[in-house]
Formats: C-alpha cells, structure tokens, sequence
C-alpha cells in the first residue's frame, strides 16, 4: 500500500535538507521569506528559467535538481501567473500540482506558502493542504508487488511553511474533514464488488457514528414491510441482501426541516436479465458511486459540525441474473403505490432511487432532497465527462448547485424536464416504464424520478461520467473520483447552516 507523506503545517523557515517549493508569479518575483531562503543561491533561479523557458506561468513548474548554493536536494519553483488573478480553486488546483511532482524518494518537503505579494491568507493556505491532500490519494491496497522507486519512505512529510501557524491550521480543519469525506468515496467507488457487496457496504456506514451521526440500516424484512418492492426486485437474484442505510446529522436547530442527499448504490451491475456485454463490465463495481458520495458527504459535514440537520439515504443493491432475478415485462408496485413495468432490468437504479426518494420525502419532509446517481450512459453522451447533469423541479436550488459547482469545480449542467417526455415512458399495462427507449435517455429516467419525490424541492445529478472513470486532474489520479462530496458540502455551507 501507498504511504502519503504526513501533511503538517510549520512557520516560515529555510530547510536544511529535503525538497524546497516556492511560488513566484509571472514577472518571476518571489516574497520575502522565499527570497530569504533562496538568498544562497545567488541567481540560479533566474539563469534555469532562462534556460527552461520558465514564464511563471500558473501551475508550470521549474525543477532544479541539487540546487547550487542550497542545501537541499531539489528546489521545485511553481508559476502562479498573475496572482490578482487567482482564486480558491486556483491555489486547490496549485495543492494539487505541488504534491504530484514530490518525488517518491523524498522523505522531506517544505513548501513556503508565499507569493510576491507576502504569505499567503489562511483559507488559501487551506485550500492549497486540502489539494495536496486529494492528489497524493493512491488506492492500491491490493497490490503485493512494486517497481523499485514506487514505494515512498514511511516517515516521510510534507510541511506547509505559513506566516500564521495557528490561523492556518484552525482553517484547515474543516477542509480536513472534506478531503476524508471525498477520500472515503474514493475507496467505496475503487473497491471491488467481491469486497464491497450490500452488507459490507452497509456495515462501512456504521463508522460515521464516531464522528456523531446516526445511523439505521433497513433489512429486507423491514423494506417488504414498508412496501419498498422495487428496490427489492433490482435485487432479488443476487444472493446478497439488499439495504437501505438512513443517516442523520442533526447539527441544527431542534425541529429545523433537514436537507436530504439520496444515493445509488448499486454494488455490481451486471444488467440483470438485459444483461450487458462483456466489454467494460468490470467498470460496474463503480455503480454505487452515487451512495459513495452520500456516505463521504455525510462524513465531512459531520466532522465539521455543520450547523444543519442533514438527511443521507442510500439504497444498496446487487443486480445480477439468476433464476430469481426480475424480468422484463415484470410490474411491479413501488412504495408509493404506483405502478411500473419493467421494460429493461439494466434500467436498475431509477427502481432503486425510487422507494428512496418516496422514502424521504413522505417520512421527513425536507426543505429540498439531492439524489445522485450514476444513472446513465446517455448524459455522457450529452455532456461528456466534465460536467455532471443537473435536473430539477426547482429553480433556486439548480441556481445554487450550479453556482456551487463553479466554485469548487465540480461542475454541472441543467438538463430539461418537461411534461411532454413523459408520454415516452407512460405504460399500457402500468402507470409507467422504467425506460424510455433510445432517445433522451437522461431526461426520461429523470422524469420517471420526478414521479417519485411527492412535491419535495429536488434535483437529481446524473454522475455516470464524473463519479469513475473520469479524467484525471490536478486534485485526483484515482479511477473513483469522490464526485459530488466537495459540491454538496459546499451547497450545505453557502445556503443551508444557520
């Protein structure tokens, strides 16, 4: 298993050893505590930009192996460009950056958090630990065998150098909480589907009760009781147990309406009886990753004290084919008492989401409900994989999510809803299909959602390109992305605490 190096903070300080990184902007100016440090060296700097034609450009790099004058082993000068141009997100992305080029071998690095302009604020301090933190994840855990050079020392560390130690580090601790609540999902997504089935994605739940929220956990038993019939039916020919997990943070006021977030959690997706080709089946271990984010959600609003009363649902399913396996062709009766034939049983975590959804909505009554899902193939048609696709009965609440996603960049997109699509997925024989057909895909199966969320301010994120498999970025080399926890917490924080 990978070893992070231990990420502390420290004062201002010019190292002895180990690996330097300092900023400079794009007139390659440096502050003065970076110009302290490299005073030594005379105009080494200068003299290995003009030869690597170094601009200072925002997230380019210089790398300077065994500095002449210093008595570090490697000095890593990062461009911020114009730094009245940079935002939170920049110095995240700068974290990021910063952690992907400390090399394996090093048991030492400081970087001096300072630009031209003097030491870095606290909350862009924490902003650029919080990046560092997401990108120096690594699931391998499974790995028995390494190439030399791969392994990291156990001892190693990485110190944030800042101008105000205490205020730095009271800043980063809710940032702390968030980076454990996205590394979370991460592992949830990146875990094999003969590791993480329904009871033992179930029982991982149970350890946010250390950091204070309750947790329930539904059997089968209790669902049959409740009428939760088409959640059951996904299930059925697996020989796992399905769960529904109920998770509450009661951070606000006492009677205070909760806010919601629902999750897919489909462990392994086979399709069922429509089952899928063999091609990529594999990627269907990361079909949960809606539930992953709720879990991981739950967790940093938790370890922050958020000051609301949160809600996190998921429905935990396999969806295999067997001879107890539910057909096409099938009807089944959700919760809510409404009908549904079963056009297509790939068509699985809208059959889940559903009794959730109606779950929530009829027992708690909250200001608004979120479900996320990696739902499907056709909103990476439509959007590829760079945004998320945002539908909504509710105006404010898209505005809000999108504003969000700008501002932590995970972002997403609004989608159409509309009355005339639902004629696509109405029934002959019940009140509606569980798939549409060919065209809209996305929309469709958000309509069928809509029918479930009782009149609940709601808006549903379609995750399928974000949650897994996406493209790499500063912040994250994992195949698990931990999509939607950075957003959501954002969303809680900006709009929703007292």
């Amino acid at each position: 298993m990978s070893v992070a190096p231990k990420l502390g903070f420290g004062p201002f300080t010019t190292p002895a050893r180990g690996v330097l990184v300092v900023f400079c902007d794009a007139e390659l100016k440096f502050g003065a505590a970076t110009r302290k440090a490299l005073a030594a060296s005379g105009d080494l700097v200068k003299r290995a930009a003009a030869a690597d034609r170094f601009t200072g450009k925002q997230g380019a790099v210089l790398d300077i192996v065994a500095p002449a004058g210093l008595s570090v082993t490697r000095l890593m000068v990062v461009g911020l460009g114009k730094v009245a141009e940079l935002k939170p997100q920049s110095y995240l992305k700068l974290g990021g950056i910063v952690a992907g080029k400390i090399p394996s071998a090093a048991t030492e690095t400081t970087v001096i958090a300072e630009t031209s302009a003097g030491a870095m604020k606290n909350e862009l301090v924490a902003e650029l630990a919080l990046g560092a933190r997401l990108r120096l994840y690594a699931f391998d855990r499974y790995k028995t065998k390494r190439k030399d050079g791969d392994e990291r020392p156990a001892n190693a560390k990485l110190t944030i150098a800042v101008g105000d130690l205490e205020g730095a580090r009271r800043a980063f601790v809710p940032r702390n909480g968030i980076a454990d609540g996205v590394i979370i999902a991460r592992d949830l997504v990146n875990e094999p589907a003969n590791i993480l089935y329904p009871e033992e994605f179930a029982r991982r739940t149970l350890a946010l009760k250390k950091v204070g929220v309750s947790v329930e956990v539904l059997d089968e038993r209790a669902m049959k009781k409740l009428g939760m019939n088409s959640l059951l039916a996904v299930g059925q020919g697996s020989e796992h147990e399905s769960k529904t997990v109920i998770m509450r943070w009661n951070g606000g006021k006492r009677g205070d309406k909760p806010v919601a977030f629902i999750g897919k959690g489909v462990c392994f997706d086979t399709g069922g009886i429509s089952i899928k080709p063999a091609a990529g089946m594999e990627d269907m271990k990361g079909d949960m990753g809606g539930a992953a984010c709720v879990v991981g959600l739950m967790h940093a609003l938790a370890s922050r004290k958020a000051k609301c009363n949160v809600i996190g649902a998921i429905g935990i399913v396999e969806n295999m084919p067997d001879g107890k396996a539910y057909r096409p062709g099938d009807i089944l009766t959700s919760m809510s008492g409404q009908t549904i034939e079963v056009i297509n049983t790939d068509a699985e975590g809208r059959l889940v989401l559903a009794d959730v959804l109606w779950y929530v909505a009829t027992r708690d009554k909250p200001k608004f409900m979120v479900n996320l899902a990696t739902l499907t193939g056709a909103i990476i048609v439509a959007l590829g994989q760079e945004h998320a696709g945002l539908f909504s009965n509710n105006d404010q609440l898209a505005e809000r999510l999108t504003k969000v996603g700008e501002a932590t960049g995970e972002k997403v997109w609004r989608m159409p809803l509309s009355p005339d699509y639902d004629k696509m997925i109405d029934s002959k024989f019940a009140d509606m299909k569980n798939t549409g057909g060919r065209y809209g895909g996305a929309i469709t199966a958000a309509q069928f959602l809509q029918r479930f969320v009782d009149k609940t301010p709601w808006a549903h994120l379609d995750i399928a390109g974000t949650a897994m498999s996406s493209p790499a970025s500063d912040i994250n080399k994992s195949w698990g992305s931990g999509y939607g926890v950075r957003l959501l917490d954002r969303l809680v924080a900006d709009f929703y605490e007292r």
